[in-house]
């Protein structure tokens, strides 16, 4: 399957940790993780729920550059640092307000550290072009 590497300019340039942001080939978009990084990387705020809000807010930026938005998502993979109850509530209340009673498949991994300090919450994600 042939695929394109897109690093959208309304992201930060992830080259340097690493990785980029999608892969596009044969109807299949695939999202790094997005987590709260500002235009350089740099992680935006040490609130978790705050986290979530800019991780989201990332994923739909990096989706939009396809012409996709979340709607076209459909899976999820999170990752929680130090998960607990109230970390949870938090990301399923925003998973909530996007998606509804329809949230796309997820995985929810608890992790006892993500790639840069301060990084409490990642996101990735798999969507269609229809």
């Amino acid at each position: 399957m042939t695929h394109t590497i897109i690093n959208p300019s309304s992201l930060h340039d992830p080259v340097g940790f690493g990785y980029s942001h999608l892969a596009v080939g044969n109807g299949l978009v695939l999202v790094a993780g997005q987590y709260a990084s500002d235009s350089q990387g740099a992680v935006t705020s040490a609130d978790f729920g705050e986290q979530v809000e800019r991780a989201f807010e990332n994923l739909r930026a990096a989706l939009g550059a396809v012409d996709l938005d979340l709607s076209h998502v459909a899976q999820l993979r999170t990752f929680i640092v130090d998960h607990n109850p109230d970390k949870l509530a938090a990301l399923t209340g925003r998973i909530s307000q996007i998606w509804g009673q329809r949230p796309p498949a997820q995985t929810l991994l608890g992790v006892a550290a993500l790639a840069l300090p301060g990084m409490l919450f990642e996101v990735d994600a798999l969507a269609f072009r229809e």
